[in-house]
């Protein structure tokens, strides 16, 4: 789905994600090593993710929000899915901070019931955007839409490419970077509650989700038609 048919999100009233995580820490009276060392991240990592110039994935967002004891849905602006199904030309892409179009953006597809343990959410990297390294709890999947990506686990690199995944330990430190010049679009399914909403479940009709993937397999087809 490219990023003239994907329904951004709107603008937040909110202050910056970086400010907010700043706040609560000093709420805590906890430092930037503190929050590192309990996050399992670097100093300057946790620095750069304040000062707004390092944006953090799902995953590690949920990570710091643990040290800093308060819930990841809080510093979230995902939308919920309360129904089975999802259409490709009505989810609505969001990020964690800026535009949808310059920035690492999601769009989520699993829906929310008491029991449920799988998030899946299609993911688009724009290029050169490297994460952080990582590990956490559960077991996740990558699969490679569109474009390419270049996934490391536990210390060994493998270049993915449209139609490959990977399955793996979360527990294994990973991280991923899109090396080419275009968007990656990523089908990403994981264990992690990575939207805070598992103590919240509601149970929606028929408590499965159903996607439509045609314009994904055509967005696929059409690496030129990227989104970032």
């Amino acid at each position: 789905m490219d990023s003239q048919s994907r329904p951004d999100n709107p603008v937040s009233e909110l202050p910056p994600l970086g400010d907010r995580l700043r706040q609560r820490r000093k709420v805590l009276k906890l430092t930037l090593k503190d929050v590192a060392d309990q996050a399992d991240f670097s100093v300057g990592f946790i620095s750069q993710i304040e000062r707004g110039i390092t944006v953090p994935s799902l995953t590690s967002l949920v990570a710091v929000c643990r040290v800093l004891k308060v819930e990841v849905g809080t510093f979230l602006n995902s939308p919920k899915v309360a129904t089975p199904f999802t259409r490709h030309d009505q989810r609505r892409a969001y990020a964690l901070a800026g535009s949808v179009d310059s920035n690492v953006s999601y769009e989520r597809l699993s829906a929310s019931f008491p029991g449920s343990v799988l998030r899946s959410t299609v993911v688009h990297t724009p290029p050169g955007h490297r994460s952080e390294a990582m590990t956490h709890e559960g077991e996740e999947i990558f699969f490679i839409l569109q474009g390419a990506l270049t996934i490391e686990i536990d210390g060994e690199e493998t270049v993915l490419e449209a139609g490959d995944s990977a399955h793996f330990l979360s527990g294994l430190t990973h991280l991923t970077w899109n090396h080419t010049g275009e968007p990656t679009i990523i089908l990403h399914t994981c264990t992690m509650d990575v939207f805070g909403d598992a103590q919240s479940a509601e149970t929606p009709e028929g408590a499965f989700a159903v996607t439509r993937a045609d314009d994904r397999r055509s967005a696929a087809a059409s690496p030129d038609k990227g989104t970032g």
